[in-house]
């Protein structure tokens, strides 16, 4: 079959590969043979990831992310100027992005991001066009769930670079945690085409285009901007030059490419709704099939790990809430428990900064004072409150938070468990205003994609519901309050 020769002329043992991992380990060759093609995977040491790069083209060059400056990049400016990698090789690799420091600079990323869009830079007042593709690799310390629930798989980049504009433009990220570690097991000692012969048919299949193969059959979905559409079709041309190159394709073979394309495309999207919020919420990409009329949505493996907030009840004093974390100037989910024995005051343990220090002091402060107009029999005189926030998205603070605490510890003292999948928001005072929360449509997508079912609001912020697409706020319950009383009364389980 010609995709295990492929596979074993690459040194790989085609017999061993899930019909899964073929796919992706031919992926890696896609850069190869697409012009422009900005491609990503980052993944566990030791899988293989630079390989390909190094060993198989003569017309690519894998570089150290630390030797790497904007001049070698795109053009000297000693002399008459002269071109740099990306006028001079088919593929640019760069390995252990970490390192890419001399790119991590406004200048840099933005002559990357107008290559990656147009294939094309500025020298002075000419306009060079190269045809490039540009391949990041590098490594990723956690494992992929705890990545998808605490930050985004980007993270392997210099923070610089995590631009959003520059990341949009990537039309593949593949998913490097799914490839097994090199061994000489997976090595083949079957025949396969020479290296150097390879080379040469896939330099030659850069000329061809296919990016209109799947028009015949199939249509892309209304979730898909242009960028994406193109991100898409590029992926697709690469599969078919690889595997099909004399042209002659099925109908459900194109079905294949397209959706290991729209998952790698996806896989980009989501972690770019992970960093830029409501901005880029709608991720539900798919394509259409035209004969049947029927719309099927891809999926991408690793999301499908429960949801953080469980359907089921949480015990009294426990309640979850979003808040903003200045330092990484981004909203988190923090769940909040409070336990009362004997003793005064309160303590706070977990991971708490001084905003999310003094929510606590006033959500104290304000039911003490204020016990007389719930009509409970408890005092809090004999006993001490004991806060813990576990930091679920290990952010360093979470400010907004109040009305949470409020909650919580009202819910600790009447031993009444609060609704369950519930997300409670906003901010009191410590003589009991309510006040609204920033950018509320970011803190209940953030809530909702966790697994929240009801959020409670702040009545001041009822005017910015209009600016919350309504894909979010399908099945979702806003509960909205005025006063902390009658958050309470729509917090607490009847």
């Amino acid at each position: 079959e010609w995709m295990d020769l492929l596979l074993r002329s690459i040194g790989l043992e085609a017999s061993l590969l899930s019909p899964r991992l073929k796919m992706l380990y031919l992926a890696r060759l896609i850069p190869l043979v697409e012009n422009n093609y900005n491609f990503v995977e980052f993944g566990p040491r030791g899988t293989g990831k630079s390989y390909v790069y190094r060993e198989i083209s003569p017309y690519a060059i894998l570089v150290s992310g630390g030797e790497v400056t904007v001049p070698s990049l795109f053009v000297s400016h000693i002399g008459r100027g002269r071109i740099g990698l990306v006028g001079l090789w088919d593929v640019v690799a760069f390995d252990e992005v970490a390192g890419l420091t001399r790119l991590a600079n406004p200048q840099a990323i933005n002559m990357l991001k107008d290559y990656m869009e147009s294939g094309s830079f500025s020298r002075g007042r000419e306009e060079i066009t190269a045809l490039a593709a540009l391949v990041f690799i590098g490594n990723i310390n956690l494992d992929v769930e705890t990545a998808l629930r605490t930050s985004h798989l980007f993270t392997p980049f210099p923070s610089e670079m995590q631009d959003l504009a520059f990341l949009d433009r990537f039309h593949a990220y593949l998913p490097g945690w799914e490839m097994p570690k090199m061994s000489s097991s997976l090595l083949t000692s079957h025949f396969g085409l020479v290296v150097d012969y390879l080379a040469e048919v896939f330099r030659e299949l850069r000329r061809l285009s296919f990016a209109d193969a799947i028009d015949k059959h199939f249509e892309l979905g209304d979730a898909l901007n242009k960028r994406d559409e193109k991100a898409v079709r590029k992926t697709v041309s690469g599969f078919l030059k690889l595997l099909h190159p004399d042209g002659n394709w099925t109908k459900e073979e194109v079905r294949e490419y397209l959706a290991y394309a729209l998952e790698f495309r996806r896989r980009i999207k989501e972690q770019l709704r992970r960093m830029g919020g409501v901005e880029y919420w709608n991720t539900a990409l798919s394509y259409k099939d035209k004969e049947t009329g029927e719309e099927i949505f891809v999926p991408i493996p690793e999301q499908g790990e429960a949801a953080v907030i469980s359907p089921d009840p949480l015990p009294p004093g426990a309640v979850f809430t979003v808040g903003w974390d200045v330092e990484s100037r981004r909203y988190a989910l923090f769940r909040v428990e409070v336990a009362l024995m004997k003793g005064s005051g309160y303590v706070v343990t977990g991971a708490v900064g001084s905003g999310m220090r003094e929510a606590v002091r006033t959500a104290y402060d304000y039911l003490r004072s204020n016990l007389h107009r719930f009509a409970i029999d408890r005092s809090l005189d004999d006993l001490q409150a004991h806060f813990q926030v576990v930091n679920l998205m290990q952010a360093k603070e979470g400010s907004q938070t109040a009305s949470a605490f409020f909650v919580a510890l009202f819910s600790a003292l009447v031993n009444k468990p609060v609704r369950a999948a519930t997300v409670v928001l906003g901010e009191i005072t410590v003589q009991g205003g309510v006040l609204p929360v920033r950018e509320l449509a970011e803190c209940v997508q953030l809530a909702r994609e966790n697994g929240a079912r009801r959020v409670l609001v702040p009545i001041a912020n009822a005017k910015d519901i209009p600016q919350i697409p309504s894909e979010i706020l399908a099945g979702l319950d806003l509960a909205f309050y005025a006063d902390p009383k009658e958050c309470l009364l729509k917090a607490l389980q009847e």
